[in-house]
């Protein structure tokens, strides 16, 4: 998954201004206690930062 479209899902589930505020604020476990920003800068693969965030924010499967 390329970022352009890791960041277009982002804004359609959670809204322009709250994907970025999400990404930059919300910490998960399941990327080993970063947010989305800090997965993607550790090197973590958009499409499974993705699928975290898909399974802890429960997005329905047919957005995902």
């Amino acid at each position: 998954m390329r970022l352009t479209v890791f960041w277009e899902r982002m804004a359609e589930h959670f809204g322009t201004g709250y994907a970025e505020t999400f990404a930059r604020d919300h910490v998960m476990s399941e990327l080993g206690g970063r947010t989305v920003h800090e997965a993607l800068g550790a090197g973590w693969a958009a499409k499974d930062v993705w699928q975290v965030v898909c399974t802890v924010m429960e997005v329905p499967r047919e957005k995902r």
